[in-house]
């Protein structure tokens, strides 16, 4: 069953398992979610489930927002986004869907954005060698070739300089080692993608387990 919940990245820490390995884990706090809105085929085009997830001050959100969380009568929320799996559908429109849909041992693929490392060159950036490090090589960090002087211009795709980070990304195949239904936490085993206090989005693993 394919599932998936809106959490929030903590922050990391350990802890012991049964037979007494230390283990490194991300806590990721997933209060529950609220089922926003049920999008079908019929009416959008394709099916998906809109979740709402934390708490946010009402004087911060817009009059169309407003009349958006009154109609499930729910309060704000921070975050706002959509689920696109066969089995999210079961749940009804108001409904919550909470951290006891992962058990321990369930194996979980985490999206969030990864930590922003500003501009970078093409050695930090994309792993270029440096040129040579002699005096009077002038050239120590470049670029390198920028292509075919025949095409007369920089061709689609040539590595450059540029803002590094701060891009969708998603880890798989990470382990769910304790999930806290009480205190709305999950420990997922590893590290996951994105700052701490950052929005993450845990979904059952797509891929077969070796």
């Amino acid at each position: 069953m394919a599932k998936g919940i809106l959490g929030r990245k903590v922050g990391m820490t350990q802890v012991f398992d049964e037979n007494g390995h230390l283990v490194p884990v991300t806590v990721v706090v997933v209060t529950p979610n609220v089922v926003l809105q049920k999008k079908t085929v019929a009416t959008d085009g394709y099916e998906a489930v809109q979740l709402g997830f934390m708490e946010k001050r009402a004087n911060l959100v817009n009059k169309p927002l407003t009349g958006h969380f009154a109609k499930v009568n729910t309060t704000p929320k921070r975050y706002v986004k959509e689920i696109r799996l066969p089995e999210m559908m079961e749940y009804e429109v108001g409904q919550e869907v909470k951290c006891d849909i992962f058990a321990p041992g369930d194996y979980v693929d985490v999206t969030g954005t990864s930590k922003g490392k500003g501009y970078q060159g093409v050695i930090v950036r994309h792993n270029f060698s440096t040129g040579p490090m002699k005096h009077g090589s002038k050239y120590h960090r470049g670029v390198g070739s920028m292509g075919s002087i025949a095409a007369n211009r920089i061709l689609k795709g040539k590595a450059m300089p540029g803002r590094m980070g701060h891009e969708t990304v998603t880890i798989q195949n990470l382990q769910i080692v304790r999930a806290d239904v009480e205190n709305s936490i999950l420990l997922v085993k590893g590290s996951v993608p994105g700052p701490d206090k950052s929005l993450v989005i845990v979904k059952n693993a797509t891929k077969k387990q070796k």
